[in-house]
């Protein structure tokens, strides 16, 4: 045989065993995901497998700290941008750069980057700003929540990040508490319909999807994470992060019930509670996420803690670092947000394993859930972002749709002093209009906290319309619209307004700063009511989290408003107060007469509100309606999850 011919059949064979050296499964997207897994947990050091759950903070975060602690999340804190105002492009160049580091490790895992798009991509500045939680728990509407999930996927890709710190899936049974607008709904049922929000960010699973596992469609969608597991709205005086105070049976009837739902739909993580269940901090308690979300509830996603969770396992935070390792990763965290020192938490779990405190089949268990979702997500194939996106942020159709969000959110508590004279719809053509209060001009105050900063801003933050110049838009180029934040009576009396916008409520909060014993308008906005509608045919539009006391103005008010925290588009209020579209919601909160009753809840023995839960008016009949989802009563809920775990748990053994 020729010489050259025999060297040739050398070296096609060389390269076809080379070829073969060189693969590894893993990488092999033709694979089965549970073989992935298995073959890259196989291949990973301990080191390795810490690293992926680890998560840090941007500001923290480099390309060789990626690649030297083989980081395998990194997230953005509230407010936490890689510069002010920053473009889709400066925040992609920055996700990819630490994405690089990741790839640069000896097995190329791609880290996932997350952050709390809680209403929107909202830490970005000109993203769609939509309603808070609790003005969307108002509309009844799980199929416009799907789509607002849908579009907050988009802008969040549009700016290389894939993962999101949404939904809450709390229930707020307090107002008190600082959060309650992050929350749908007092009323479990409420809560689980808007669950519809996943299959929005993750994407809607196939027919054939086997319920219960991590599921995202691709690259047009993100990771979504259901929060704060468990009981986070059910606190004594809705203090936020202190003890829920409850039995197994109302933890699982109120609390938990929309986390079943939650599962079904496949959402790939869920982060736990700063709160307690009756003393437990809930980041320690292995009850809860070892046995009934894991083992019970079947969930094969990861479970994330939140920021600095683990410290606060002791009191004072941080007392015992090494003890709130122990305590969390044992009780089933997969994943720490740790967020800065995480040489602290990298060193500490490394200790604990290499001494047997904690067991090598945990951390497997951890590193396999996290992979899991890796995988599912397409991350291994697409671990950079996708610059076509960036026309994503802050489009028309998604303002649109927030507009649309606004609309159907608002709920109207009276019209007219007396049912024959109704004020609503206002006229557009009217010769002179008043506009007052603190919160007409202030699109900080309109979309409230986590927009832009973590607390929120004053004044003009991002991109939108405020209520006043949507106003201004509405009515008649001969109508004159005039503003005083807080005109005097005799001003008022003295101009020949034909009426008045008043629009007052609450300045932004977030998490325990929100937290508020007396739940009194405040600002000033009390006298600003009284000015205005005491001496003029007004509408009161309250710009608030929660429902506040109101009881004092009723009768001076001639219609009354709830708008919540309607966010960037001031155009969805005037397109209901001016008449070109009804009012529909309906009150997701009963509202109190006095801060003196809560908590107060639909079902309770004592329950005298204001208004009840589900009530609403609206402009077409002037009449009250109740919610399409009613109100629970005390047994049904109870019977009807006992029975989804009892068949859960058979399911198990």
């Amino acid at each position: 045989m020729d010489s050259r011919w025999c060297l040739f059949l050398f070296l096609v064979a060389f390269c076809k065993c080379a070829e073969a050296a060189q693969y590894t499964l893993y990488k092999d997207s033709s694979q089965p995901i549970a073989a992935r897994v298995d073959d890259l947990l196989a291949r990973m050091t301990l080191e390795e497998k810490i690293g992926q759950m680890t998560q840090i903070e941007r500001s923290v975060a480099t390309p060789d700290v990626m690649t030297n602690s083989y980081i395998g999340s990194v997230l953005s804190g509230g407010g936490s941008a890689p510069a002010p105002q920053a473009s889709p492009a400066a925040w992609m160049n920055m996700v990819d750069g630490l994405q690089k580091g990741a790839m640069a490790t000896r097995l190329q895992i791609p880290m996932i980057y997350g952050i709390d798009a809680v209403h929107g991509h909202n830490n970005a500045y000109g993203a769609t700003i939509f309603p808070h939680n609790i003005g969307l728990g108002a509309t009844r509407d799980p199929d416009l929540v799907k789509r607002i999930g849908a579009a907050t996927a988009l802008e969040i890709r549009s700016t290389g990040i894939q993962y999101t710190f949404a939904p809450c899936i709390a229930v707020c049974r307090d107002p008190r508490w600082g959060r309650c607008y992050e929350s749908y709904s007092e009323d479990p049922t409420i809560v689980k319909a808007m669950t519809e929000i996943i299959f929005g960010l993750q994407g809607q699973p196939p027919a054939n999807f086997t319920k219960g596992v991590p599921f995202v469609a691709g690259p047009s969608n993100v990771v979504a994470c259901a929060k704060h597991f468990v009981g986070d709205g059910g606190t004594t005086q809705g203090v936020d992060e202190s003890n829920t105070v409850s039995s197994y049976n109302q933890l699982v009837n109120i609390h938990m019930t929309p986390y079943f739902d939650a599962i079904v739909k496949g959402v790939s993580t869920i982060m736990i509670s700063y709160s307690s269940w009756n003393g437990q901090k809930m980041h320690a308690n292995r009850f809860l996420i070892s046995h009934v979300l894991k083992k019970q509830l079947r969930f094969k996603g990861f479970v994330i803690s939140d920021w600095q969770g683990i410290d606060r396992i002791t009191s004072p935070p941080n007392a015992n670092y090494s003890l709130s390792v122990l305590e969390s990763v044992g009780a089933g965290i997969d994943m720490v947000m740790v967020p800065y020192n995480f040489a602290d938490f990298i060193n500490d779990l490394t200790m604990q394993v290499k001494g047997g405190f904690i067991p090598m089949s945990r951390i497997n268990d951890a590193v396999q859930r996290i992979l899991t979702v890796k995988f599912t997500m397409g991350l291994f194939e697409h671990p950079m972002g996708d610059p076509s996106l960036a026309n994503q942020l802050g489009s028309k159709e998604h303002r649109d749709l927030a507009r649309e969000a606004v609309r159907k959110s608002l709920v109207l508590l009276k019209n007219g002093k007396s049912s024959s004279k109704p004020l609503l719809p206002l006229d557009k053509n009217a010769p002179k209009i008043l506009v007052a209060g603190t919160h007409p001009d202030n699109l900080g105050y309109q979309c409230g906290g986590w927009t832009i900063e973590w607390q929120g801003l004053s004044g003009n933050i991002t991109i939108g319309t405020t209520i006043l110049s949507a106003i201004q838009s509405s009515v008649s180029s001969s109508t004159e619209v005039v503003y005083q934040q807080n005109p005097d009576a005799n001003y008022v009396k003295e101009q020949g307004f034909s009426y008045a916008i008043v629009v007052v409520g609450e300045p932004p909060y977030t998490e325990m700063f929100g937290d508020n014993l007396n739940l009194t308008i405040p600002l000033g906005g009390g006298d600003t009511i009284n000015n205005v509608c005491g001496s003029l045919k007004c509408l009161v539009i309250l710009i608030s989290g929660r429902p506040l006391v109101i009881e004092p103005y009723l009768p001076l008010v001639d219609a009354f408003v709830a708008a919540w925290l309607p966010g960037t588009e001031g155009q969805g209020v005037t397109d209901v107060i001016f008449g070109d579209y009804n009012f529909q919601g309906k009150l997701s909160r009963t509202w109190f007469k006095s801060a003196d009753q809560l908590p107060m809840n639909a079902g309770d023995e004592q329950y005298d509100p204001q208004f009840a839960l589900g009530f609403g008016l609206t402009t077409a009949t002037a009449e009250n309606a109740s919610s399409s989802f009613g109100v629970l009563s005390k047994e049904v809920p109870s019977v009807l999850a006992m029975i989804i775990i009892l068949c859960l748990h058979m399911y198990t053994l």
